[in-house]
Order: C-alpha cells, then structure tokens, then sequence
C-alpha cells in the first residue's frame, strides 16, 4: 500500500468567538476585542491526513456534486453490540461509520460498558480498543474480572493521534474505541493533551476517520463539575451521536441517555445495573423506580413518565413544611425549578390551597429528571397531599398537563401510558379526559378529569 507523503499543515489561532485565525497568539482578538480567546488549531493543506487512507474504499480526494433526487436511499445496516438496552438507546444497534461520543463522571462505569460491547463484537468482527488512561495490564485484569475472553480485541496504549491513525491504517479495524479524548493529542500541536486546540483536532480527524473507513468510532469524553462534556461545545456537533452516562454513586443502578443521534430517536433511554460481573441490563426498569414501602405515606404519587419510546412509572415525592424564612424555598430535584414554581402557582389560583408560607421540596426517586410536562398533575398532587398530611393509595397512577387556566391538557401516548400502569397491578389511574379511549385496559378503572379542582376533589 502506498502512502503519499503529506506536508505538515500549517498552525493557526482562531478566535472561538467570531473565528478570527492570525499566525501568533495574542492575549486580546483584534477581530471582536475577546480577551483569551484564540486557540491554537491547524489549517488543513491539501493532502493533509487523506493519502493516510488511500487504501479504503470510499476514501476519495476530489467528488463532484450530484442530484439529489438521483441519489439512492439506502438502508441502515446496523449491528447490534450485544446489548439491548445500548441498542435501544443507540437506536436499534451501530451504524458503519459512525461516530458515538459517551461522556459519564469519573468511576461511573462507562470503560466497563465498551470493554463488553467491545467483546461482543469482536466475536465476528476485528475490534481495536486504544487505551489512554490506563496500562493493557489494567485493561487485562478488568477483562478477567467481568469474564470477558477477549481473544479477538486488539489493544494498544497510546495517546499520540499520529500513531493511533497508523494503528488504524494497519489492522483495519471494523470498531475503534479510544479511551478517552481528552487524553488524545496532535504532535502538530503545541498544547497540552485535554486542551481546547488538542480534543478538537483529536476529535475532528477521528469524525473523518470514521467516515472515509466506515469504521464505527467510539469517544469516551469526561464531565465536568457542571455535569457537561469537557472540551469545546463544537465537539458535539461533530459526532453522530452523544450519550451521556448517568447515575447515582451510592446506587448500583446506571442510566445511559441519548441526547443526540442522527440514527434514531433522541431522550432514549437505557437502564443497567453494576455488579460484580460488569453491567446487566434491567428489562422492566419500572419495578426499579416503584420500590415503595408497604404503607402509604403523605407526599408520595406515582405518575407514567415516557422516555423516548418507553413508558415507566416512577415516584413522586413532595414535602411541604412550615418555614421560618422570609422567602420560603422552593426546592426541585429531577425537574425545572422554573415549572415547579409555576404549577405552585396554579395551585395557589385554581386549586384553593395557598402554599405562601411553606417550603416545598420535590423528588423524583430513581435519579431520574422529568422533561416532559405530563407529570404535572402528579407532582401538584403529590403536593396537596403533604400539605394536607393524607396520603394517595398505592394502587392509583395519575399523568397529565396542567394549563395556566387549571385545565387538565391531554398528553401523548396516553393509551399505552395506560397500558404499563394496568400491566404493574394499578387499579385506578387519574387521567386527562381527551385521553381515554373506549376500549380501556382490563382492571383498571380510568378515572377522567378536566380540571385541577376536580382531581383534587376526587382523591
């Protein structure tokens, strides 16, 4: 295989702010006046990093532009990775030549999580895991303890992006993880591995890399203390998809989310469990979030929250208490502080109860955060009922909308929100009035309700 010898492209700095470039750094842009804000990047010359994959099929130096309408939609061929919840979130399992991003909290098990994915698809396909933070030691002994053979994986430690590239280039392989990009850096580059400059350039040759080879990469990116990607924003943009591993660190359970994806639906949503042999998926993740006590208590509802394709139950906690402050606190865990606020408010106008000197504190067991708005009734009731010191019966489910104006709004996918609340022993479910449909679910009694004053009278 020949290799054209590429020339070493040239290094710039760019302003973030309004993409300014001058050949020296300068504290101050002399474009829009922006104090540190040029960074170090490199401007591709022509031949930089493409005779590196000449060798491919598909990796091609000039195209012309076509038609749209003579283009031929073809169908995804996707693999699955071995396990269903990774393949629900990803949206039905990997697409050639992607690129995923998981970004998750230091410890939170997302090595764990590639290491068997990883393992799975090298069982019929060459997978190669590039190891930045840790030694094929460590890597090894992980493997041995989740019962992982492993026989078919190549592993390489290495940071340099030249000589992942040329790993890449030499073992063609079908799957590449890098573990992770932070660590990844240029020798064209000056700056430090982690910084701006370096995980933007480590990130956008691997895109390309991905895309010229129809190899499926995979990124692991760190948080921050803000629970966002590190590095710049652009490098979500750059990637086909971004998953974000989430969970509490004193529970064994993890949730992995999809907060974009270009192959297939987004806010999907995949449950695991962290054991002793790895990950294991929870098949029915609604008995996880509904593992109440046998008594009712005051403050407590359950409601049907969706999650891209999946309707699951989960708990809602309120407390109302007397406080001694001038400005009573207003406390949302799991939702919009913002919403809670306003369906206070509500509260307050249509329903009759005023809240003015109390603190409000709201909870979503599970660790799991409510961005959609058909968990509004549940959470007022949920309220009323800590103020009022009666607790809601086990076997009611409550879902639905609450408008300015008190009305109980319909919400989406109320049928089959129905359907899993019957399917877990519930025998009575508060619901929006447009949403129940004459055919009902066997034992369960649909209570419907058009306004806030009324759901409250019921229970």
């Amino acid at each position: 295989m020949s290799v054209a010898k590429a020339k070493d492209p040239k290094r710039i700095y760019r302003c973030t702010e309004c993409g300014h470039a001058q050949p020296k750094w300068a504290g101050q842009c002399p474009a829009c006046l922006g104090w540190n804000t040029l960074v170090e990047s490199l401007e591709d010359r022509p031949g930089h990093m493409g005779a590196r994959f000449e060798g491919y099929a598909g990796a091609t130096s000039v195209r012309s532009a076509v038609a749209l309408s003579s283009v031929e939609a073809e169908s995804l061929v996707r693999t699955p990775c071995g396990l269903d919840e990774f393949d629900r979130v990803l949206g039905g399992g990997l697409v050639p030549g992607s690129a995923i991003l998981i970004g998750g909290d230091p410890g939170i098990g997302k090595s764990t999580l590639l290491l068997q994915t990883a393992a799975a698809l090298s069982i019929k396909r060459c997978v190669l895991y590039i190891t930045g933070e840790e030694s094929i030691s460590q890597v090894s002994l992980r493997a041995r303890r989740l019962g992982l053979k492993g026989e078919q994986i190549l592993i390489l430690a290495e940071t340099e992006l030249e000589r992942i590239l040329d790993a890449v280039q030499q073992h063609h392989p079908d799957f590449l993880v890098v573990d992770s990009i932070q660590t990844t850096y240029s020798g064209h580059l000056q700056s430090a591995p982690g910084s701006v400059a370096q995980v933007r350039e480590s990130a956008q040759q691997l895109v390309r890399l991905a895309k010229q080879t129809q190899t499926t990469v995979f990124l692991v990116g760190h948080v921050t203390k803000e629970g966002a990607l590190a590095g710049p924003r652009v490098l979500e943009h750059m990637v086909d998809t971004v998953l974000y591993f989430e969970g509490d660190s004193s529970s064994r359970f993890r949730v992995i989310r999809a907060f974009k994806n270009r192959f297939g639906a987004v806010n999907e949503l995949g449950v695991f469990a962290m054991t002793e042999t790895g990950l294991k998926e929870v098949k029915n993740p609604s008995a996880i979030f509904l593992s109440r006590g046998d008594v009712a208590a005051p403050g407590s509802t359950v409601m049907v929250m969706r999650e891209g394709s999946r309707p699951m139950l989960v708990e809602v906690q309120a407390l109302v208490d007397e406080s001694h402050q001038a400005n009573p606190r207003r406390v949302a865990v799991g939702m919009d502080s913002n919403r809670l606020a306003m369906l206070l408010a509500i509260l307050h106008r249509h329903g009759g109860i005023p809240i003015l000197g109390y603190d409000v504190f709201v909870n979503l067991v599970g660790g799991l955060r409510l961005s959609e708005t058909a968990g509004d009734l549940a959470v007022v009731l949920a309220v009323v009922s800590s103020f009022k010191d009666k607790p809601i019966p086990h076997h009611w489910v409550v879902f639905g909308e609450l408008g300015l104006n008190g009305e109980v709004r319909p919400v989406q996918n109320g049928e089959e929100r129905l359907r899993e609340a019957a399917k877990h022993g519930f025998t009575f479910a508060l619901a929006p009035h447009k949403n129940i449909t004459r055919e009902g679910q066997q034992g369960l009694e649909v209570i419907p309700v058009k306004t806030l004053g009324e759901a409250i009278a019921i229970l």
